[in-house]
């Protein structure tokens, strides 16, 4: 059973634990003239992301459905929404949108430029592409401008039954996880390079007042500050070792 928690003003977590791997899975809702829903869930997944998108609003009004890249927990219920919710358009970058979504969505998706806006009503989102950040050369974050909240995928994952909003270290939980990922057959699910950093820093450079992450709590707080310093802990446990 998913559970709905409201992280920041009509934007709600819809989270499911899977308590085999200790890791929650988050999808969030964004509600506004025209809804939006960052990740889609996996099809097995849907029925539950279903009942919670259910409690705020009719599903069939979603009009956009957003995820960072092309990997089955962000994207892969996407076909079984669209069939749902009859004026649902996929939104995503360039890369994704030719290289994936052309033929595996069941309707043409909105390609989104480098740093292309779009409304949803009152709100106005932002897409930033990140290659290879978290991972995927198709990979891109969406950053709403309105209330500042940047929807950031796998970055800050962490295990655990977590509450749905800290305003407490982050950047620790993720290391720690991080550091258990090394330690198991995910060692590799996230590079890091010299090219980073600077993707990191311009997204601090939003100036984000939330941080809407996949896995684990969302984090309120000097959202900037905790960016950088998750540059030090990703070149700390995954960065090349001398």
């Amino acid at each position: 059973m998913a559970t709905v928690s409201e992280i920041a003003p009509h934007v709600y977590r819809i989270c499911e634990l899977f308590p085999e791997i200790n890791l929650q899975f988050n999808h969030f809702l964004v509600v506004d003239d025209e809804p939006l829903l960052y990740h889609t869930g996996m099809r097995r997944m849907f029925p539950q992301v279903l009942e919670g998108v259910k409690k705020v609003v009719d599903p069939a009004k979603l009009r956009w459905i957003g995820f960072s890249h092309f990997e089955v927990d962000e994207c892969g219920a996407l076909n079984d929404w669209l069939a749902l919710a009859p004026h649902a358009q996929a939104v995503s970058g360039v890369v994704g949108s030719m290289v994936n979504l052309a033929d595996f969505a069941a309707r043409p998706p909105k390609m989104l430029q480098h740093d292309e806006t779009f409304s949803t009503g009152r709100l106005r989102f932002k897409y930033r592409p990140t290659p290879h950040l978290p991972h995927g050369w198709d990979a891109g974050v969406l950053f709403e401008e309105t209330q500042r909240v940047l929807f950031c995928s796998d970055l800050f994952t962490h295990n655990g039954e977590v509450e749905p909003l800290t305003e407490t270290d982050i950047v620790g939980r993720a290391r720690a996880s991080m550091e258990g990922f090394q330690a198991g057959p995910l060692m590799d699910y996230m590079p890091y390079s010299h090219k980073t950093r600077p993707m990191l820093e311009g997204l601090a450079a939003l100036n984000p007042r939330t941080l809407a992450t996949m896995h684990g709590s969302s984090f309120t707080g000097d959202c900037a500050r905790a960016l950088l310093d998750l540059d030090g802990a990703m070149k700390d446990v995954l960065g090349p070792k001398a």
